[in-house]
């Protein structure tokens, strides 16, 4: 029952999404796609609701009881962007808005980019975790709630490694092909041979 409803509510944000977007450009109804794109978060209410029925009526909660809390979690931290990335899709499509903006690569940009995701994920993790400790406290039988303590290591594990991934590009920023120390490295006419030997001067053997 928990799986079915995650699924009806993962195609219902697509459908709501897509049809939110159609109505705004090219129906040009945009009144009518911004009610459509507001009953988005009913879905993951009505997925809370079910949950908790379910909970409340003596199941043993399982990995599908956390997997709802997560689920939630990921639309309430990445629901914005999505529309926002939608969005822009549609309008370049349809309305003559510019073209979408594609995430940046190298450098501090893309150091910055990754905080920003990594900080939706966190946000993730921490409304699920509250949403499993909710859960745990309504049971009130540790017994029937450890596969629920399980899912919030779980969410603290997801967020230490997109932190460190975050950290990673900030301390070694990817350099932009062809720029700066690394650019033997993307010259297409260099043999292994040159590249070897190119290394090996940079290293002083």
């Amino acid at each position: 029952m928990i799986v079915t409803m995650i699924i009806v509510c993962e195609v219902g944000f697509w459908v709501l999404l897509v049809g939110g977007l159609s109505a705004r450009y090219p129906l040009k109804m945009p009144r009518t796609g911004a009610a459509v794109l507001m009953c988005e978060p009913l879905l993951e209410l009505l997925l809370l609701i079910v949950t908790a029925i379910d909970l409340k009526n003596g199941a043993t909660a399982d990995h599908k009881h956390g997997l709802a809390a997560v689920y939630i979690g990921f639309s309430l931290a990445y629901g914005r962007y999505l529309v926002n990335w939608a969005d822009q899709r549609f309008a370049h499509r349809f309305a003559g808005g510019p073209k979408p903006v594609k995430p940046p690569k190298y450098g501090m940009a893309r150091a910055k980019h990754e905080w920003k995701q990594s900080a939706r994920t966190v946000l993730m993790a921490a409304i699920a975790v509250v949403l499993l400790q909710i859960a745990i406290w309504y049971v009130g039988a540790p017994e029937r709630t450890e596969a629920l303590v399980g899912w919030q290591a779980k969410m603290g594990l997801v967020s230490a490694i997109v932190l460190v991934i975050a950290v990673s590009y900030t301390v070694w920023p990817r350099p932009e092909r062809g720029s700066g120390r690394d650019s033997w490295v993307d010259k297409p006419a260099a043999s292994a041979a040159e590249r070897i030997a190119e290394a090996r001067k940079r290293i002083g053997l």
